[in-house]
């Protein structure tokens, strides 16, 4: 989700699915916009413009095509309020986070999303590793199942954010990451529409009405559309038919849904049978703090973390064998301001399968919550890699003792029997 799902910079988003996609109009007019004055106005139209000029270069797609699917395209002023970065006074609050995704409305919707599709998620698991409740868990947070997927036209969510991003210090990047997600949006429309690529500058196949309405489609602010919340290119890299009509819908077909974000941990790294995280213990807070810098990397061996008191080695089932000492971890920091107003932080030791879920959305608060999500559901957060028993050493003489002692028993009996 959003830039999660291949860039990873957004944070969730989730919006109101009421407003239906806007219908295109039939009458060629210039592309339209509500931005805020003149120079954003012309600069918006000018550069949409030469993106699909360059769209229509580069795959061979006709020019006059693309101009009529963007013709009501315009600027939402709302979006752009929505992306901005929080004030300066704005703390992290892991607690408050949680208790807006971990809570009972969407566990109840979980556990009915579940039964619905019991038989489809047990096959998904089976063929990918990627648990069952870790795919719910996901779903459910992104969109509580489908109830909210957003309620902006994709085509305008990233073109407003492509050539009117606000005024921050990472502009260029945002809005080069939204263009390429526009291009993305294009290219995966048209191959949705029945189009090829390259084009050959022909639109034979071509599904127009389809076309228009996958530009039109609802998303989130930051263009995220469908059900586990996927952008453009992700849609295009990880998305597959799960239910398999031939058409990858991830709006109104949950088996869609469940095998795309299936596919995308298993791509992205999914260890299947292995945990995602262990607490750290009070008496190695300290230590935990001095190592959290927040950069989602496996910085730090299972062995390194046990010397330095972080880890136990009984903790969790390290000593089983399903974590190997030599697995990378990094440390999770959870903040949240306690009732005085004072910054205080869960500590966590964050696995590779924990690593796994920041790639679909870049916050440990996500993360973290997907994983009490999932054990929510039953999902046990340990290693279920079966360790095979230690082989017992003989001995020679044991065995000699063992031998005489049962011949001895036998020789008992005979004498009980013949008296």
């Amino acid at each position: 989700m959003r830039f999660r799902v291949s860039y990873l910079l957004l944070a969730l988003a989730l919006g109101a699915c009421s407003s239906a996609p806007t219908q295109q109009s039939n009458t060629q007019q210039p592309i339209v916009n509500q931005a805020d004055d003149a120079a954003t106005e012309a600069s918006y139209s000018q550069n949409l413009k030469a993106l699909l000029s360059q769209v229509s270069q580069t795959q061979e797609i006709p020019l006059q095509t693309l101009e009529n699917g963007f013709l009501d395209a315009k600027t939402i002023p709302s979006i752009r309020k929505l992306v901005l970065p929080p004030s300066g006074t704005f703390k992290k609050n892991w607690l408050v986070y949680r208790k807006r995704f971990v809570e009972p409305i969407r566990l109840k919707a979980g556990k009915v999303f579940w039964d619905e599709n019991q038989t489809f998620l047990s096959q998904v698991e089976q063929d990918s590793g990627v648990p069952a409740e870790i795919i719910v868990a996901i779903i459910g947070i992104e969109t509580i199942y489908g109830r909210q997927t957003g309620g902006f036209r994709v085509k305008d969510v990233l073109s407003t954010l492509a050539f009117s991003y606000p005024d921050t210090p990472n502009k260029p990047a945002r809005e080069q990451l939204f263009k390429d997600q526009l291009q993305e949006l294009i290219l995966m429309c048209w191959t949705d529409a029945g189009g090829k690529l390259p084009a050959q500058n022909r639109s034979q196949g071509l599904n127009a009405a389809r076309f228009n309405s996958c530009l039109n489609q609802n998303s989130s602010y930051a263009g995220a559309i469908g059900l586990p919340q996927f952008m453009p290119s992700s849609i295009r890299s990880f998305a597959v038919d799960g239910d398999g009509d031939g058409h990858i819908d991830l709006k109104q077909s949950p088996k869609d849904a469940i095998a795309s974000v299936a596919n995308f941990m298993k791509k992205h790294g999914w260890q299947a049978g292995m945990p995602i995280s262990f607490p750290v213990q009070e008496n190695g807070i300290a230590a935990a703090k001095k190592l959290a810098d927040g950069e989602p990397q496996l910085k730090y061996t299972v062995t390194e973390l046990v010397e330095k008191g972080i880890l136990l080695p009984q903790q969790g089932d390290l000593q089983r064998g399903g974590v190997e000492p030599q697995s990378k971890a990094l440390i999770v920091d959870l903040p949240y301001p306690d009732k005085d107003g004072i910054d205080q932080a869960q500590y966590f030791v964050g696995l590779n399968n924990f690593l796994t879920i920041v790639q679909y959305n870049r916050s440990y608060f996500y993360a973290q919550s997907v994983a009490e999500f999932a054990e929510a559901l039953g999902y046990k957060n340990q290693s279920v890699v079966p360790v095979d028993a230690p082989e017992k050493t003989v001995d020679p003489k044991s065995v000699a003792e063992k031998s005489k002692a049962k011949a001895k028993k036998s020789s008992a009996k005979k004498k009980l029997k013949t008296s």
